[in-house]
């Protein structure tokens, strides 16, 4: 195929694509003969966007789930509203998503069965650390003194031994327990990230395993999931090897600071994914897991492509070590935006400028990518880039304004990766200190994502809503 009249690195240029690949790129190209043309009509090519960290499954299930949190539902009532509105699956559950406790304060099964007495009901945190259950639901999964197994810590109990409805970190053990409701429809996640030009996406589901790759494989051959994938998870995932489009990632590690591993054992899961040949990425939100995890690494000794996902809150100490260490870290600025609001009111003054670092990162000389961590947060990564060149939250209050970035450098956020399938280790300072968009290459994947406008006019309004076409290996998906 020829793109013609397109954008490329600022200048007017026509693209051809052979094979799946960038073949040529020029001012002025001639059709070849039954050669297909495309008119860009002077919008930008960029490369393909790749989301370096969001969760596919967990996505497609929030998409049919009830909006439980801001800014769709501020108030108690409006979170009962939307309850009443909800239509069961096919297994008589109801399920919602993205609570925060502003709406209603701290949900228990008492809280929800004022709202739901009569249907089984699951919420979960925005966080994505807590289910909140009625007693209908408790009931369904044995929950109501019936289940003869021992339950685990994460099973919240009153004084008495009942359970409150409030379940931490137990998705597995929950999920047992549940009707089997089938795959989510992963159509619907590809046509989304499609639509915002999304090209590839890391899954940083630390339960991936065996069963979850033969779903994501299924979906990519029957073309509902077109997205590159890059699978993290488990040690066990190491021995099934890669397939087209689908390759094996990072050994994901997920810490939890009212439940820290000991050390050692931290230190012997880095050497054995180490001894797998693989990177290992740890999950570090709070100030302490930071530097937990920087002190398992040293202790393990990091090697390429180790990585720290989010570092919410990275105090000044947390960042000469992370050079030194020469690990990559994968944030998700579009929090700022999401989520500013309520960091301004609940997290510490002390910690509130360590919020989802960026500049203070490149500066530093470490490597740095962007997720949306979807469904945990919203999965369009223009609205990140808008939040990491402006750092102001959904009200319009700064937050952490000496972080932010350019519009060049939060596009290279969404780089895709480099030839290893990690982050690209400078895409993000380049395009800082350049001033440039990373753009199309020859030789490169014909994964683009064309805009409707120039990027001169594109960076002052970074919007999906200028998202014209996106291209996977030369074939239009959106």
């Amino acid at each position: 195929m020829l793109i013609r009249n397109g954008e490329v690195a600022g200048r007017r240029a026509d693209l051809r694509i052979g094979e799946g690949r960038i073949v040529e790129i020029a001012p002025t190209l001639a059709p070849r003969a039954s050669e297909p043309v495309f008119d860009a009509e002077g919008g930008a090519l960029l490369r393909g966007l790749h989301d370096h960290h969001l969760h596919l499954l967990a996505l497609a299930a929030r998409l049919d789930s009830i909006d439980c949190g801001p800014p769709r539902v501020e108030t108690r009532a409006e979170l009962e509203a939307a309850i009443a509105r909800a239509t069961p699956d096919d297994t008589g559950w109801l399920r919602g998503a993205d609570y925060f406790e502003s709406v209603a304060g701290d949900l228990d099964r008492d809280a929800l069965d004022a709202l739901c007495p009569d249907r089984p009901l699951r919420i979960q945190h925005r966080s994505g650390a807590l289910w909140m259950l009625n007693s209908a639901a408790l009931s369904r999964i044995g929950l109501d003194g019936s289940d003869p197994d021992p339950t685990p810590t994460g099973v919240d109990r009153d004084g008495t031994g009942r359970p409150t409805g409030r379940l931490f970190r137990v998705d597995e053990w929950l999920r047992a327990r549940l009707p089997d409701r089938g795959t989510p429809d992963l159509g619907r996640v590809g046509r989304l990230l499609a639509a915002c030009g999304v090209t590839g996406v890391t899954d940083a589901t630390p339960s991936n395993d065996a069963r979850t790759r033969a779903t994501l494989r299924g979906a990519r051959r029957e073309g509902a999931l077109p997205q590159r994938i890059r699978l993290m998870g488990g040690l066990e995932l190491a021995s099934l090897g890669d397939d087209a489009g689908l390759t094996i990632g990072e050994h994901k590690r997920l810490l939890d600071e009212p439940a820290l591993p000991g050390l050692d054992g931290l230190v012997a899961a880095i050497r054995s994914a180490h001894d797998q040949g693989r990177a290992i990425a740890l999950h570090a939100v709070t100030r302490l897991e930071l530097h937990f995890a920087l002190a398992a690494l040293d202790e393990a000794g990091a090697q390429a492509g180790d990585r720290i996902e989010h570092a919410s809150v990275a105090p000044p100490e947390t960042i000469e070590t992370t050079r030194r260490l020469g690990l990559t870290i994968v944030t998700q600025p579009g929090f700022v935006f999401e989520r500013g609001d309520a960091y301004r009111a609940h997290v510490d003054r002390d910690d509130q400028p360590h919020l989802y670092r960026l500049r203070s990162w490149v500066e530093a000389d470490v490597p740095l990518a962007g997720g949306t961590d979807a469904p945990f947060g919203d999965p369009d990564p223009w609205q990140a880039m808008r939040a990491a060149v402006e750092r102001r939250t959904r009200t319009g209050e700064s937050l952490g304004a000496s972080e932010a970035l350019s519009p060049e450098a939060a596009l290279a956020l969404f780089a895709p990766p480099d030839a290893t399938g990690r982050p690209a280790a400078s895409a993000v300072r380049d395009a800082l200190a350049s001033g440039r968009a990373p753009a199309p290459r020859v030789g490169e994947p014909a994964d683009l994502c064309l805009l409707d406008a120039s990027w001169s006019r594109v960076r002052e309004d970074l919007a999906r809503a200028h998202v014209a076409a996106t291209f996977l290996a030369g074939e239009r998906i959106a």
